[in-house]
C-alpha cells in the first residue's frame, strides 16, 4: 500500500513538470527551466526552519499575546514623536524645531540652542535651594520613573536607552530640563517679579527675560519633538511642594496657566496628562465628542456665501474647538486668535494627532472646516466682525493665506467628526432659494435705515397713487 502511494506519488509529480504546448507561451519557462523552478521551491520550504528570519518571526509569534489590553498597553508607552520628514515636507520646517531651548533628548546639544544649558543648570542651582531639599532627593524621585520616561520617547537614541550609564545621563537631562521649566513656568506665573531668588538683572529670569524671552519658551513647549513627561513635571513638583503638587489637577493648572494665559474658561483637568502640548490638545478640545455615523464628506460654501444665504455668526459660550454648532439659521463658532505663534501651535498639534494614534482629530478636522469657510480676505474681515477671529498678523489676506496654504496641507477630516453634519446642514440650509431671496431682501432694504425708510415711502406713494386711480376711475362705472 505505501509503495503503491509513492509510486502514485512520484508519478503525479513527473506529471506536474511535464512539458505542454502552452507551457512556453503562458509561463515562459521550458520543461527543464520549470523542474529548476520547483527544485528551489522546496528547497527554499525545506531550509525554512533554519532561517534566522522564520526563528525570530516564530519566537514573536509565539510571545505574541493576543489581549487587547496588552497590545493597548504597548502602543500607549509612547507619547513623544519625531516629526517624519514627510510631515515637514508639506509645511515650514522649522515650525518642529524649538527656537531658544531644548527639552527633553531629541534636540538635546542643537547648537544654536547651547546658549541656554548653563541658565538650566542655575535653574537647578536656585530651586533646590529654594526648597531645602537635597539635590539627591529630587535625582531619586526622577530616577524610579526613569524606565517609563524612557518609554514615553519613541525612537530614543541609544545614547539614552537602556540601564547603567545612559541611564543614570538620562535622569541627569530630565532633572537639569524638569528644573528649568519648573523655573520658566513660576516666572510666568510672577509676571518676573522672582527678585528674591535671581539678581534683578538675570538675562533669564526677571522682568527683563520674562519681557523677551518667556514668548519664546512657551512657544518652544508646544514642539511635538521637544516635550517633557508631566510624570517628570510631577516628581519634582512633588519634592518642591508635596502638598499642592501631590494631586495631578495642582501640575496640569501649572501648565495650563502658562500655555493658555489668553483663554476666557480654563477647563479643570484632573488626569495627569502625557505632557504640555498634550494638556493643550485636552484643553482645546475638551467637551462632548459625539460621533457621527453617517460616512458622506460635505465641503461647506465661504462665510460670504453663508451669510448672503442669511445666516447668522454668533460666538459660542464654550473655547472648545468642538463649540461649532448650527442651529435655527445661527452658526456658532468658538472665538480664536491669529498671531505669529498660530502656525506653530497649530501645526505641532496637528502633529501630533497625526503621530499618537490616542489624539483624536479634533484639532485637524477644525482646521480643514476653517479652510473651508475661508477662501479670501472677505470672508476674514467678515468674521472677524463678528468677533470669530481675532487678527493679530497684521492683515486679513495674511489670515487667509495662513488657513487655505499653509495648515490645511496634508489635513484629512476624520468621516465620524460631527463638522462633517455641521457642514450638511449649513450647505442644505444655502441650498434652499427661499433663504437667499429673503436674505438678500433684508440685506439691501433693512440693513440701512435710510434705505428702509425710502423703501416704505415708496410702498406708500404707490399705494396712495393705486387708491387714487380706483377712487378716479370708480364713478365711470357707477351707474347714473
Amino acid at each position: 500500500m505505501g509503495e503503491a502511494s509513492l509510486t502514485s506519488s512520484r508519478s503525479m509529480s513527473q506529471r506536474s513538470v511535464e512539458y505542454h504546448p502552452l507551457m512556453e507561451e503562458e509561463e515562459g519557462l521550458s520543461p527543464a527551466a520549470a523542474a529548476a523552478a520547483d527544485d528551489d521551491s522546496s528547497r527554499v520550504c525545506s531550509r525554512s526552519n533554519s532561517s534566522s528570519w522564520v526563528v525570530e518571526m516564530e519566537k514573536k509569534i509565539g510571545d505574541m499575546n493576543s489581549e487587547p489590553a496588552v497590545e493597548m498597553a504597548r502602543w500607549k508607552r509612547h507619547s513623544i514623536y519625531r516629526v517624519p520628514e514627510r510631515i515637514k515636507n508639506l509645511h515650514n520646517s522649522k515650525a518642529y524645531q524649538p527656537e531658544l531651548v531644548s527639552l527633553g533628548p531629541f534636540h538635546h546639544g542643537d547648537p544654536e540652542l547651547l546658549p541656554m544649558e548653563e541658565h538650566k543648570r542655575r535653574a537647578v542651582v536656585h530651586l533646590v535651594k529654594r526648597s531645602g531639599k537635597p539635590l539627591r532627593d529630587f535625582i531619586c524621585a526622577v530616577a524610579e520613573v526613569a524606565p517609563q520616561l524612557q518609554e514615553a520617547y519613541k525612537d530614543l537614541a541609544g545614547e539614552w536607552r537602556g540601564a547603567g550609564e545612559k541611564r543614570e545621563r538620562f535622569v541627569e537631562l530630565m532633572v537639569t530640563d524638569g528644573c528649568f521649566l519648573v523655573e520658566a513656568m513660576r516666572m510666568d506665573a510672577l509676571r518676573g517679579k522672582v527678585e528674591g531668588d535671581y539678581a534683578p538683572n538675570d538675562p533669564v529670569f526677571s522682568k527683563y527675560g520674562y519681557l523677551y524671552l518667556w514668548n519664546y519658551i512657551q512657544s518652544d513647549m508646544v514642539v511635538v519633538e521637544n516635550q517633557l513627561p508631566l510624570l517628570l513635571l510631577q516628581r519634582l513638583l512633588v519634592v518642591l511642594d508635596h502638598d499642592r503638587y501631590q494631586n495631578a489637577s495642582g501640575v496640569t493648572r501649572l501648565v495650563l496657566d502658562s500655555l493658555c494665559p489668553w483663554r476666557r474658561h480654563l477647563v479643570a483637568i484632573n488626569h495627569l496628562g502625557l505632557h504640555p502640548l498634550d494638556i493643550l490638545h485636552t484643553s482645546l478640545t475638551h467637551g462632548d465628542h459625539h460621533d457621527r455615523t453617517g460616512s458622506t464628506a460635505y465641503v461647506m460654501p465661504s462665510a460670504m456665501e453663508i451669510y448672503e444665504a442669511g445666516i447668522h455668526f454668533k460666538v459660542s459660550d464654550t473655547d472648545s474647538l468642538l463649540g461649532v454648532s448650527f442651529e435655527r439659521g445661527v452658526l456658532s463658532m468658538p472665538a480664536i486668535r491669529v498671531d505669529d505663534r498660530t502656525e506653530k501651535k497649530f501645526l505641532n498639534l496637528m502633529a501630533f494627532e497625526r503621530l499618537h494614534p490616542g489624539a483624536g482629530n479634533d484639532v485637524t478636522a477644525y482646521v480643514i472646516f476653517m479652510d473651508n469657510i475661508i477662501s479670501s480676505a472677505k470672508d476674514v474681515a467678515l468674521l472677524r466682525s463678528k468677533n470669530i477671529i481675532e487678527c493679530g498678523l497684521g492683515s486679513d489676506e495674511e489670515v487667509a493665506k495662513l488657513l487655505n496654504n499653509t495648515l490645511n496641507k496634508g489635513g484629512v477630516m476624520s468621516p465620524s467628526s460631527r463638522l462633517h453634519d455641521v457642514q450638511r446642514q449649513v450647505k442644505a440650509h444655502c441650498g434652499m432659494r427661499w433663504n437667499r431671496w429673503r436674505a438678500n431682501f433684508f440685506q439691501r432694504y433693512l440693513r440701512n435705515p435710510w434705505v428702509f425708510i425710502s423703501l416704505v415711502a415708496a410702498i406708500v406713494l404707490l399705494v396712495a397713487t393705486l387708491l387714487q386711480t380706483v377712487y378716479t376711475v370708480l364713478p365711470f362705472y357707477k351707474p347714473a
